[in-house]
């Protein structure tokens, strides 16, 4: 059974910025990125804004006896990145839940901004002593809604 978004609660929908390369072990036998590098790109740059833009980082959540699982992951490429490109991952929360947030991302090569893929993220905050899902405390609810 799909989670309903919560209706009581709009997010802001600010779109965050991180910039990264594309190492030489991100390539895979055909001279692009491998498939599963984007999703680590995007992984990196979430720990990246959560700390940067939202204020609140990974070892925030992991001390307050919190972690985020990806439940789901959707990924729609449209063109390869390469050795040596440099890429921006953007993303915005589009959807709040009770016990998880759906993130809207795309990366764009630099410089010329042209889209390499797009996708959307499901995450649901558990427990590390339970390992279940817990509902989203308010703290975390006043500054994922910037």
């Amino acid at each position: 059974m799909r989670e309903k978004p919560l209706e009581n609660l709009e997010p802001g929908r600010t779109v965050f910025e991180t910039t990264s390369s594309v190492r030489p072990d991100d390539i895979d036998m055909f001279r692009h990125v491998h498939a599963s590098k984007y999703q680590d790109y995007l992984l990196a740059a979430r720990f990246d804004q959560m700390n940067r833009c939202y204020g609140i980082s990974m070892e925030q959540f992991i001390e307050a006896g919190f972690g985020w699982y990806v439940r789901e992951f959707q990924i729609e490429y449209k063109r390869s990145l390469g050795l040596g490109d440099t890429f921006k991952v953007r993303t915005w929360i589009q959807d709040f839940y009770r016990t998880g947030v759906r993130v809207e991302y795309e990366i764009v090569r630099l410089p010329d901004e042209k889209l390499s893929c797009r996708g959307s993220s499901h995450y649901t905050l558990i427990s590390l002593k339970t390992q279940r899902p817990e509902p989203i405390p308010n703290w975390v609810l006043e500054k994922y809604t910037v």
